[in-house]
C-alpha cells in the first residue's frame, strides 16, 4: 500500500499547485485586465488541468481510492464538456467572455485546491481541523456558484452551436438537475458523517 499512497499523495499535491496557478491568475487578470483577457490567457491551461482529472476515473475504477465511481464520471465529464466542448470547441462563444467564466474558474480553482489539499493531507494522517471544516462546508456555496456558472456558459454558448450540437448541450442541461442533486446531497451526508456529532459508546 505503501507505493499507492505515495502516488496519490503526489498527485493531490500537483493537482492543489496547479489549481492554485488558476486561482492566482483568474484573480490577477480579473483585477488588472478583466475580460476577455481572463478567457484568453487562462483557457488553455484551465483545460491541461482539468484534463487531469481523467486520472481520477481511473483510480476510482482500479481502487486506489475509494471515491463512488458513477459520482467521480458525473463531475469530471460535466467539467470536460466545458473546457473541451465550450471553452476550445467553441472559441467565439460569447461565454468565453462573459464574467461566468470567471465565477466557474473561481468556484472550481478554490473547490480544488481545498479538496485536493484535504486528500494528501489525510493520506499523511496529517488533517488539521480547519480544513476538514473547510472540505465539508464550503461545497454549500462554491457548488452552487459553480454549476449556476456551467449552465449560464452552456446557455450562452447554444447559439454558436450550431442546431446538433446546440440540441446535445440543451439535452446536457437536463441532466444538472439530478446531477447537481445527487453530488449536492452526497456532500451533505459525508459532512454529517465527518463533521457531524459523534455517537458515544455505552457504558455497561
Amino acid at each position: 500500500m505503501a507505493q499507492p499512497s505515495g502516488y496519490l499523495v503526489a498527485y493531490n499535491s500537483i493537482s492543489a499547485s496547479l489549481w492554485s496557478v488558476v486561482f492566482f491568475n483568474t484573480i490577477f487578470l480579473s483585477l488588472t485586465l478583466g475580460q476577455p483577457f481572463v478567457y484568453t490567457k487562462t483557457n488553455l491551461i484551465t483545460t491541461g488541468i482539468q484534463s487531469l482529472a481523467v486520472v481520477e476515473i481511473v483510480n476510482a475504477a482500479i481502487g486506489l481510492v475509494k471515491s463512488p465511481l458513477f459520482t467521480t464520471v458525473t463531475q469530471v465529464f460535466s467539467r470536460l464538456l466545458i473546457v473541451w466542448g465550450i471553452h476550445q470547441y467553441l472559441p467565439d462563444s460569447p461565454a468565453n467572455f462573459h464574467w461566468t467564466y470567471i465565477t466557474l474558474c473561481l468556484s472550481w480553482s478554490i473547490t480544488e485546491i481545498i479538496r485536493y489539499s484535504y486528500y494528501a493531507q489525510h493520506l499523511r494522517n496529517e488533517v488539521p481541523d480547519w480544513l476538514t471544516w473547510l472540505r465539508y462546508t464550503t461545497f454549500y456555496v462554491l457548488y452552487p456558484t459553480g454549476v449556476f456558472s456551467e449552465v449560464y456558459q452552456i446557455i450562452l454558448s447554444l447559439d454558436e452551436a450550431g442546431f446538433y450540437y446546440g440540441w446535445f448541450l440543451k439535452a446536457i442541461l437536463v441532466t444538472y438537475i439530478p446531477g447537481f442533486y445527487m453530488l449536492y446531497t452526497y456532500m451533505i451526508k459525508q459532512r454529517k458523517k465527518v463533521l457531524g456529532p459523534k455517537k458515544k459508546v455505552k457504558e455497561n
